[in-house]
């Protein structure tokens, strides 16, 4: 795997991200140092995580992954140089009373005092990738579909005032460069500008979802990356466990079986990711990798990993055995003819899971 530079940054990654959501839930402290290990190993070099994290998110389990980071690197204190690592503010609260109190808003101070918090519970000096986790603005995002003109935005801090506290970040030490989470194209645009504007740190990178069943970000976003330097890191590349295939025979609602997340957590049964035809375009595009001889996670991996748009793709493990699984995917090759009947299927069921 060649490294990649992530926007106008001077951040070189691999183009594998280990996501860490499920460190402090699904993985205790033990599995992950093992996940951590060995992805070292395997050559990946970029560490996403989250104040907000472990997912399902639950005051009890609140900034849990960033502690158990803070210990792995407290333990091995040649691995933080051996890293590029991000990690996301949480935007204003979406029913997490938990999260600063519940605010409407995220403020300069918030975004400073957020991200001091998290260099503590990282045992770090500096982040590498500072990202707002989403907007403050009224946006549909987390499996809203449409924008609405009528739902008028809550008063909150201004695209140029945030950049102005994370410019204090990167004034102090603290960030090197700085990134969004959940953005629109207008978005991505507009903080580009506004930096312009007023000599203020331009955005790296966005941080969205990308998979088979959620191609939103081929319609337009990819467009404005392009144009202003931007670098997609893809998340839920496996659509939250839908294209790995386990959940074709027994769907989310089998008790006897539970192979992942969305059957396991009544909250993610909720989601996007668990509507019925979700999975009905999850299992088209998972037979459609058997007819070709490919397991459903190899199709659905190789292709984030040879999309033009996507910089680093990030994926989630509960175990060795599935990050071996994954990285292992970076050989596949998707033949033209393969991508074609990809995009026919897409016509067929759109992105069911936006």
């Amino acid at each position: 795997m060649q490294p990649v530079t992530l926007g106008r940054s001077d951040l070189r990654v691999s183009p594998i991200c280990l996501g860490t959501m499920t460190f402090g839930e699904q993985v205790d402290e033990a599995g992950a140092f093992a996940i951590l290990d060995r992805a070292l190993e395997l050559g990946i070099d970029f560490l996403d995580t989250a104040e907000m994290y472990a997912v399902p998110p639950r005051p009890e389990t609140y900034n849990k992954t960033e502690i158990i980071l803070g210990h792995w690197f407290a333990s091995r204190p040649e691995a933080r140089q051996k890293v590029v690592l991000a990690t996301k503010v949480a935007g204003p609260s979406r029913g997490m009373p938990w999260i600063r109190n519940g605010s409407g808003d995220l403020t300069p101070d918030d975004i400073v005092a957020a991200c001091e918090a998290s260099l503590r519970r990282l045992q770090t000096d500096v982040i590498d990738l500072y990202q707002i986790h989403w907007p403050v603005r009224a946006v549909p995002a987390f499996g809203a579909t449409y924008y609405d003109p009528t739902r008028r935005d809550q008063p909150g801090s201004s695209i140029e005032a945030q950049l102005e506290a994370l410019q204090r970040l990167v004034r102090d030490g603290k960030v090197r460069a700085i990134g969004l989470s959940n953005e629109t194209p207008y978005g991505v645009c507009e903080f580009i500008h506004a930096a312009e504007r007023a000599g203020l740190p331009r955005i790296a990178t966005v941080q969205n979802a990308y998979c088979l069943v959620n191609r939103v970000p081929d319609n337009g976003l990819d467009e404005a990356m392009h144009r202003h330097d931007v670098s997609l890191l893809a998340y839920s590349p496996l659509g939250f466990g839908l294209l790995t295939g386990k959940y074709d025979a027994v769907g989310f609602h089998d008790d006897a079986h539970k192979p992942g997340r969305l059957a396991l957590f009544a909250s993610m049964k909720k989601q996007r990711w668990a509507r019925p035809e979700a999975l009905d375009a999850a299992r088209a595009y998972n037979a459609l990798a058997r007819d070709h001889g490919l397991t459903p996670t190899q199709l659905a991996l190789a292709f984030c990993y040879r999309r033009w748009t996507v910089a680093s793709t990030i994926i989630g493990v509960t175990s060795v055995a599935q990050l071996e699984e994954d990285v292992a995917a970076w050989d596949v090759q998707l033949s033209p003819e393969l991508l074609a009947q990809i995009d026919a299927l897409r016509r067929r069921f759109g992105d069911p899971a936006v």
